[in-house]
């Protein structure tokens, strides 16, 4: 549950029944996917499949800012890569903010788009300096700055804001692009993708029972399922977020970010004259950390929540790249992907959707060129020992030390070769799934407060009962006798 699910996107809630021939197969009806065909709507045969429903991958448990203050991305990205791609990656970020402007203006969508001010902040004495320097170089590219206290009690040694941001509900939003195109291409819900077979002249993709034929495939997905060619394991680590969303009196009218690991972050929402802080902390790579229990309450530490007035908590999981740029275009003939948003997913999902279709549409785009997905920098060679090292952590902690010192009502078993693990529920019924990711075999963790298990290694997420509600896994883990 999301505080942006509470009302659930009007569909026909379709689902693939039969073969069908496409221009454009579209994996992925988030944010990105459903920008993507709004954008290809008028020019294109499309289709858009998603395993789940429209908007409930990352884009359901987003903050939802549209913001271009990011913390220290850009003094991050000039050490990465370069002065120029920090420079481009900026000029990315205001393009995207003014193509949803512009999208939510022409189409008239309801959802809850609001200006407002962005603040990065520093809550430690020794970000102070590396927060001005990120200052200084927005300044120079002609961005107004103010140095400004936050509006609210966090502790901060210094602080910065923007004026020219945005919040929004992205449900909403698409609701109101599915509106607009649900009539114009195919939209097929709880369809999932396992396999993609290069053909000379088209790509074959399959689901369990049927085929979609497409001369041009976009993975909009959040983490690609497929390893080769694009070797996403050994380019990015997973990053976890704690969000809690309480109720407050007053709508204090802004967002605001920290400037260091693990970020601080908070925004506020109004909605049927109920005001709600959604309050996000403790993020983490998750090689290292794994106790969920523990994160939600430091959440409530850090931003001095009172249980009564929680509504809801969950979790959210973010592709962190090894130089921050996306990694948006053309991965081979006629395949196109858009993933490793850093956290930042609303403004770079819409970025993705808008360098695909120019790409698809043969047009030209000025900022497709840093983000090529096969792009090779001195970040890779840099950043390789921790990826190895963080990936290594991943799958071999859990098989090392199974049964964590927090757990409650787990254990673990062997049966016919298969390692089995078992939660036993508050009614003392026993849920037993098979403790391993058909991803690529990573062992996993159990999930305290929302009751899942979870991929240490690259963020796939079961039910109790081994159901795929997350990828990159395409399949269960559901275990019977």
């Amino acid at each position: 549950m999301s505080i942006w699910n509470k009302k659930e996107i009007k569909t026909k809630k379709e689902i693939l029944k039969s073969d069908i021939e496409v221009d454009v197969l579209i994996i992925g009806a988030g944010i990105t996917g459903m920008t993507l065909a709004y954008y290809l709507r008028n020019n294109k045969n499309v289709c858009v499949v998603d395993s789940s429903k429209i908007g409930h991958g990352v884009t359901l448990n987003t903050t939802a800012k549209i913001n271009y203050f990011q913390g220290k991305i850009y003094t991050k990205i000039i050490k990465q890569v370069n002065k120029s791609a920090a420079i481009k990656y900026l000029k990315s970020e205001r393009y995207a903010i003014n193509s949803i402007k512009k999208i939510i203006k022409e189409e008239a969508i309801d959802c809850d788009f609001k200006r407002v001010p962005s603040f990065v902040f520093a809550n430690k004495q020794s970000e102070v300096e590396p927060l001005k320097k990120e200052v200084e170089f927005l300044k120079e590219q002609g961005i107004k700055v103010y140095e400004k206290d936050l509006p609210n009690k966090i502790t901060s040694y210094k602080s910065y804001c923007v004026k020219d941001t945005y919040i929004f509900n992205p449900i909403k939003y698409l609701q109101g692009i599915y509106n607009k195109i649900e009539s114009n291409m195919h939209i097929y819900e709880n369809t999932k993708i396992i396999k993609i077979e290069k053909l000379w002249t088209h790509y074959n993709c399959y689901t369990p029972k049927y085929k979609i034929k497409a001369k041009k495939v976009v993975i909009a997905s959040h983490y690609p399922y497929f390893t080769i060619p694009f070797y996403l394991p050994i380019k990015s680590y997973i990053e976890k977020s704690y969000i809690i969303v309480s109720k407050v009196e007053k709508d204090l009218n802004f967002t605001c970010i920290s400037s260091s690991n693990p970020t601080y972050s908070c925004r506020f929402y109004e909605d049927n004259d109920t005001i709600y802080q959604i309050s996000l902390a403790e993020s983490h790579n998750t090689a290292f950390k794994q106790n969920d229990l523990y994160h939600f309450n430091r959440v409530k530490e850090i931003f001095n929540l009172n249980s009564k007035d929680i509504v809801m908590s969950y979790t959210n999981t973010d592709i962190m790249t090894i130089d921050s740029l996306p990694y948006i275009g053309k991965l081979k003939t006629n395949m196109y992907i858009s993933c490793g948003y850093n956290t930042w997913g609303m403004t770079n999902g819409i970025l993705g959707a808008k360098i695909i279709s120019d790409m698809i549409l043969n047009r030209n785009n000025r900022y497709a060129s840093i983000f090529n997905p096969t792009r090779f920098n001195k970040s890779n060679i840099k950043e390789l020992p921790y990826i190895i090292f963080s990936q290594t952590k991943s799958f071999l902690g859990p098989k090392l030390i199974k049964n964590k010192p927090w757990y409650k009502n787990i254990t673990f078993t062997k049966e016919g070769g298969k390692s089995l693990a078992t939660y036993i529920d508050k009614n003392n019924v026993k849920h037993t799934i098979i403790n391993k990711c058909p991803h690529l075999g990573c062992n996993l963790i159990f999930n305290e407060k929302e009751k899942t298990w979870d991929c240490p290694c690259h963020s796939s997420r079961f039910t109790v009962d081994g159901k795929c509600i997350k990828g990159p896994s395409v399949y269960d883990i559901s275990y019977k006798k």
